[in-house]
């Protein structure tokens, strides 16, 4: 069973990758005195959504007032390519358990982190953009003030108090990459034995 584990290891991290479908992988919290709830916009791979079928007419209607663009995912290229992108690295990640090399378990890694830096620094140039970008003609306006979202953590903008933290999905991929490196240290590990 030992010899046979870090493939079972890469296959369960490749197929883990499809949760990026199921569930969200990130999450964008608004709280404010009028929203004492929070307004939660969740981000899987393909698409956006929210807590309620309204959530992003919600927030593009309060992101008017200060001249933020509307959040339109049929505009965001990222959500239509992106699935390509998984689901090669799924295909890649079944191919390397297939092949049963430790050498391919760590590339599957670390193409997958370097996936995953990219695919934040990605994020972090939309929200610089959708925060920076302001309408000249949006109906309140404050001279010098951004609206970025955080890439990360929590910001207070205007009466608003921001959060932005990876979701199921994004933790689990991180999860998944972690067992692809425990993958390919079992594999050397008994190589030696």
């Amino acid at each position: 069973m030992k010899k046979h584990l870090p493939r079972i290891l890469m296959a369960i991290a490749a197929l883990g990758l499809l949760t990026l479908f199921v569930f969200p992988m990130w999450r964008i919290t608004l709280i404010a005195p009028q929203y004492p709830d929070g307004v939660d916009l969740f981000i899987w791979i393909h698409k956006l959504g929210g807590n309620s079928p309204g959530t992003l007419q919600n927030i593009n209607i309060l992101n008017h007032y200060i001249g933020m663009k509307y959040i339109e995912p049929d505009s965001i290229p990222e959500l239509s390519y992106f699935p390509y992108i998984v689901l090669a690295m799924v295909g890649l990640g079944l191919i390397a358990a297939l092949l049963n090399k430790g050498k391919l378990f760590l590339a599957w890694a670390i193409v997958m982190v370097i996936l995953a830096m990219l695919g934040i620094y990605d994020f972090y140039l939309w929200e610089y953009d959708y925060g920076h970008n302001l309408s000249p003609t949006a109906p309140i306006k404050i001279p010098g003030a951004s609206f970025q979202p955080p890439l990360f953590g929590t910001k207070l903008i205007l009466n608003f108090t921001a959060q932005s933290y990876p979701h199921t999905s994004g933790i689990f991929a991180g999860i998944c990459i972690i067992m692809a490196g425990v993958a390919w240290w079992l594999k050397a590990k008994f190589g030696k034995k």
